[in-house]
This record gives C-alpha cells, structure tokens and sequence, in this order.
C-alpha cells in the first residue's frame, strides 16, 4: 500500500509539473503576443513622429513663402529705386542708404533659398515662366523667351511667382 500512495504522489507530481509546463507554455505565448504588439506600437509611434516633423516642415515652408511673397513688392522698388539711383548723376547719402538696405534684403533673401527665374533669350519652361504673349520672329528659335514683363521667383526648389514672358513663335 505504501507504494500505492508513491505512485499516486508520483502521479500526482508529474500532472502537476505537466500543468505547470501547460500554463507556462501558455503564458510565453502571451508574453510573445504583447511583446509582438509593443513592436508594433513602436513602429506606429515612429512613423506618427515622423509624420508630424513632414507636417511641421511643410507648415515652416508655407510660412516662407507667404513671407517672402509679402516682400517680393518691397524687394522690387528697393531695386527700381537704386536702378534709378545709379543713373542720376549726383548720388547723396540717401542713395547710398537705399541701396545698403537693398543690398542687405537680397542677402537676407538669397540665404532663404531665394533667386529670380532666368527667362529673356532661355527657351519657356512652364513650370518657371507664363507666356502671356507671342510674336512673330522667323530668325529665332520658336518658343525663345523675347521679353520678360514680369521676373518670376524661386525659394529654393519652388517656384513662388511665375516670370510673365513674352515667347516667339514663327
């Protein structure tokens, strides 16, 4: 009999350890799925991060360019005001301000990422210039830009204002 309750115990044990590895198998699996879900969780956070500093860019890029649009005027008749300036004869200490301001805009300008589109004697490009008008020229090329009405601008790699141009044809 006493061997009985040994096998019984014996028994007993081994159900138990087999229940044991069963719960345990059973919570590795568990562990596996939170652990898999956690990755996954960190990767939607990641691309969530990422997402938002594009957005952010794109807000600070847009925040640029109506800037810099705002002051395209100012820039043009600071740089008519020193044209004219340089073809009057005598030039003051007024002239000489105007044109140190103008100066310091364009550098303030051009470390933006900012430069005028070349247009008269290029061939039209319509991601850079708008023909607003065409004439008849048989001894240039057709699509050869004549003459520029407007400068158009670029901030960078986009175009902020289009040149309005004038275009032969034949």
């Amino acid at each position: 009999m006493a061997g009985d309750s040994v096998s019984k115990k014996s028994r007993g044990t081994r159900k138990s350890i087999k229940k044991l590895k069963e719960e345990l198998k059973e919570k590795d699996k568990t562990i596996e799925e939170y652990l898999s879900r956690l990755k996954y969780l960190q990767a939607d956070f990641e691309n969530y991060k990422k997402a938002v500093e594009r957005e952010k860019e794109s807000i600070v890029k847009c925040a640029n360019d109506d800037l810099i649009l705002k002051l395209l005027d100012v820039y043009e008749n600071l740089e008519r005001a020193v044209e004219s300036g340089r073809k009057a004869e005598e030039k003051g200490p007024l002239f000489e301000g105007v044109e140190m301001t103008y100066d310091q805009l364009k550098d303030v300008l051009e470390k933006e990422g900012f430069a005028p589109i070349k247009a008269v004697d290029e061939k039209i490009d319509p991601f850079k210039h708008e023909a607003i008008m065409q004439e008849e020229n048989k001894d240039i090329e057709e699509g050869t830009i004549l003459e520029e009405f407007q400068r158009g601008y670029m901030l960078k790699d986009r175009v902020i204002r289009y040149s309005k141009v004038k275009v032969s044809k034949r």
